[in-house]
């Protein structure tokens, strides 16, 4: 294929694993669109996209490395790719600054501080099943996402963050928007940036005349401080980027395992019966059903020559967890099955090298912590609708479930 013929990519994520099978299909590294006509290429393959992750020749800042930064305002269509590649934060750094800003958070992110949030994560965690037993007494549906997997990360990260109580809605609505890439209008976009100040400004002003025991003080203070390590932009998407990315995805790993596991009774009693760890669940779930299935954007420094494809210097570059994972070539025939009994904890799911997810353990520990509990709790739990009834979230980015109502007993 050539560059002039692109593949749009669809931007609801009906179907992202029988996607990435007829994207593999044309070669290992497709030319694509994104929704609102963006160009892209998109590796099709695990070895390829790990590649690309490790060449020091792909950028992730759109400033230095896009050829097509200078007109992305030109086109009304493109806007929704400024909450994520319009921000500067380590989503949209390279080299030095990404290093600054990583060395900023990670404090927050380190083995000894997700170990002391443990504590935090049971204790939510039982008072949310707490609830659960008084929503489902009767044997009423419950939407297990709405009232589970989604409070658990939100409230957490949120302590995290000193995120107030009044404020914690509007950045639930905050992320959902970003992460929804099916409405490229300029009016979606708008709303986006104009909740993205409105929101985690008021965040900052509200830590700023309160300050407390949280991330969110602690950045002030470094830009505060030491003006140079942090500006107010880098403040601003850095708390956009960390909050979301620290419940969002924890959402959807919670959920997608739910799915799965209840999808496959079987592989369900395996793990009840210790026959199958819940480590192996997380990285399978991770693997074929990854929280983000496809991230914008990276960008090629110089021309880069790739299994015979050579991306040009300044084009744009989509990282595809969810092709890798669904990889016949590295997974075999059965790459599309979920079976926990795989061992599939080389899955890329939480990226690798220098910009591998920093809240990856924080994330295994929650979902690590509350799949446990839920299923022990509810040793009759199934679905309460048929597989084929379930939708996916509207977006190519996002990968997870828009409601998963269940019946906790039997």
């Amino acid at each position: 294929m050539t560059a002039s013929t692109r593949v749009a990519i669809d931007p609801f994520g009906a179907d992202i694993i029988a996607e990435s099978a007829r994207l593999r299909a044309l070669g290992p590294v497709v030319p694509v669109e994104l929704p609102g006509g963006i160009p892209a290429w998109a590796p099709t393959g695990y070895d390829t996209l790990k590649a690309l992750i490790l060449d020091p020749q792909v950028s992730k800042d759109p400033r230095k490395h896009w050829s097509l930064w200078p007109e992305v305002g030109e086109h009304p269509a493109w806007g929704w790719i400024l909450g994520w590649v319009g921000v500067v934060n380590m989503l949209s750094t390279y080299g030095p600054d990404h290093t600054r800003l990583r060395k900023l958070v990670a404090p927050s992110f380190t083995a000894r501080r997700t170990e002391a949030m443990r504590t935090r994560v049971e204790k939510i965690t039982a008072e949310l099943l707490e609830q659960l037993d008084t929503a489902g007494a009767s044997g009423e549906v419950v939407d297990v996402r709405a009232a589970f997997a989604h409070p658990l990360p939100m409230q957490l990260i949120c302590e995290l963050f000193g995120v107030p109580d009044e404020l914690r809605p509007d950045t639930g609505t905050l992320i959902a928007a970003i992460m929804d890439t099916s409405d490229p209008s300029p009016e979606h976009a708008a709303f986006v940036q104009q909740q993205i100040g409105a929101v985690l400004g008021a965040l900052i002003a509200h830590k700023s005349e309160l300050p407390g025991d949280d991330m969110t003080t602690e950045l002030i203070r470094v830009r505060d401080e030491d003006g140079d390590r942090l500006s107010d932009e880098e403040l601003l998407y850095t708390l956009l980027l960390v909050i979301g990315a620290g419940f969002e995805t924890t959402v959807n790993l919670i959920g997608n395992a739910v799915v799965a596991l209840l999808r496959h009774p079987d592989q369900l009693a395996a793990v009840r019966s210790g026959e199958r760890g819940w480590d192996a669940v997380i990285d399978e779930v991770l693997r074929i059903h990854p929280s983000i299935a496809t991230l914008p954007l990276r960008f090629a420094v110089d021309d880069i020559t790739i299994e015979g494809v050579t991306i040009p210097a300044g084009d744009a570059i989509v990282t595809t967890y969810a092709a890798a994972g669904s990889d016949p070539a590295h997974y075999g025939e059965s790459a599309t099955v979920f079976d926990t009994a795989r061992g599939a904890d080389d899955h890329l799911a939480f990226g690798i090298g220098v910009h591998r997810c920093i809240g990856a353990p924080l994330a295994r520990m929650e979902a690590l912590t509350a799949l446990p509990a839920l299923f022990e709790r509810y040793p009759d739990l199934r679905l309460a609708r048929q597989a084929d009834e379930l939708k996916q979230v509207p977006s190519f980015i996002a990968y997870g479930w828009q409601e998963i109502p269940v019946r906790l007993h039997g």
